[in-house]
């Protein structure tokens, strides 16, 4: 138990820019509910969605005032009487919070709690929860019809968080994996976890590097971090009868309904947190045997103090050059 009744937390007392993280350092220390686990935060996963919610943008939006951040890892410090999978001391990552993960300590319910391999440090802990379960959706469960082995997958923003978790999971189910990037750094990264090619997304015709490493056919599975960019150049370059699983987006944009129509391709959406049950178990199981197998390996490209979230908030969205997960420790 943590015998401490405040802690340090960002807290948001209005919505805005990253000008409204503020570190408060009276901020009580949550109660865990019966079904619910306390955990000492020693790294917080700073993610673009995070963003989102902080300047009211978001389609749900948190009563003020908050602390941000889903996921994270850290220390069991205390369990609910319900809890049965975790102990005190247990080393664990956390997929979604209930109170936030920018804090010296969080309370998330039991089934948004993973153990952590002594083989991953707190800051790949905190890269697991948010990036690889939306990729392991993304993939296996949204694209699961064009789940073959020898099936090609192009990952765009491939050198992201979200898109390094889906190179492993890809090259691990037996998927020709290719990916792009926008840096040199960016490029090798997705190179060294597996993809069979890696193409520079700012380069002019890349798209057609791409359908010459299918043979002209295109990639039988995309997923599109950057919908609002790359969609109608996703319908051009897709296979026939292929799936698009938009990932993320930050915009608007018009696409030709012919091209629906010549590839007889499906675009789906995905979001996360729109997950029933069932999938919630097949995730779990899916990034418990890469943990355990060893291949599912977070990738941190930064880590931040947290008085320096406002930082963090400017950088995972205004950077580009992206090499994996951008996290707070404490």
């Amino acid at each position: 138990m943590s015998g401490r009744g405040l802690m340090r937390a960002i807290r948001v007392a209005q919505f805005g820019g990253p000008e409204v993280l503020k570190i408060d350092f009276q901020v009580p220390v949550p109660v865990p509910t019966d079904t619910q686990v306390l955990v000492e935060v020693k790294a917080a996963g700073v993610n673009p969605v995070d963003t989102y919610i902080r300047n009211g943008t978001y389609a749900v939006k948190p009563p003020l005032p908050y602390t941000p951040g889903a996921d994270g890892a850290g220390i069991v410090s205390q369990i609910g009487a319900s809890v049965t999978k975790f102990k005190e001391g247990d080393k664990v990552f956390l997929i979604r919070t209930v109170s936030g993960g920018y804090a010296e300590y969080t309370v998330a319910e039991e089934a948004m709690v993973g153990k952590l391999p002594d083989r991953l440090s707190f800051s790949q802990g905190a890269g697991l929860g948010v990036p690889c379960y939306t990729a392991y959706r993304a993939l296996c469960i949204k694209a699961k019809d064009k789940m073959k082995p020898g099936n090609t997958v192009l990952v765009h923003g491939a050198s992201g968080a979200v898109g390094l978790a889906c190179v492993q999971i890809g090259v691990a189910k037996g998927l020709r994996v290719l990916g792009t990037a926008g840096t040199p750094e960016g490029l090798d990264l997705v190179l060294k976890n597996g993809a069979a090619g890696a193409f520079n997304h700012k380069e002019q015709g890349y798209t057609d590097k791409i359908l010459a490493a299918t043979n002209g056919a295109g990639p039988d599975i995309i997923l599109e971090m950057l919908a609002n960019v790359n969609l109608e150049t996703d319908l051009e370059i897709i296979n026939k009868g292929g799936i698009i699983v938009v990932v993320g987006s930050r915009g608007n944009i018009e696409v030709t309904p012919r091209f629906f129509m010549h590839k007889e391709a499906i675009v789906t959406g995905m979001a996360l947190w729109n997950s029933p049950p069932e999938e919630w178990l097949e995730m779990h199981q899916g990034i418990s045997d890469g943990l355990n197998a060893g291949w599912l390996q977070p990738n941190v490209q930064k880590e931040y103090k947290l008085e320096e979230a406002g930082l963090a908030h400017e950088e995972v969205i205004n950077n580009s050059g992206t090499t994996g997960k951008r996290v707070i420790v404490m």
